[in-house]
């Protein structure tokens, strides 16, 4: 347990964070799932319907990433890397499968 006035603050502090950064890497994870749901449903059916859907789920999951990177909840490398695998989900689903 902290024992000095500043300690305390800090603590207090360290927790605020902690909880305030959890909810966001929280609503990254829960934008990402719903993405792929909605890749997974589009690749069964490729409609234009569809295709807006998944459009409209990466921007989200896009917009909360780089607003976690802005304010340090996540590495700029980690926030790059969870957008790469986004584009790359959809990319394996939209793209012919390339001879090798």
């Amino acid at each position: 347990m902290a024992n000095t006035k500043s300690a305390l603050k800090r603590a207090k502090i360290a927790e605020r964070n902690r909880l305030r950064n959890k909810a966001y890497k929280s609503a990254v994870k829960t934008l990402m799932k719903k993405y792929f749901a909605a890749v997974e449903t589009y690749a069964a059916n490729p409609t234009p319907e569809l295709q807006q859907e998944v459009q409209t789920r990466m921007s989200e999951a896009y917009s909360k990433i780089d607003k976690a990177v802005k304010r340090g909840v996540l590495h700029p490398n980690n926030g790059a890397r969870k957008k790469s695998r986004l584009a790359q989900r959809l990319k394996a689903h939209t793209q012919p499968a390339a001879t090798a």
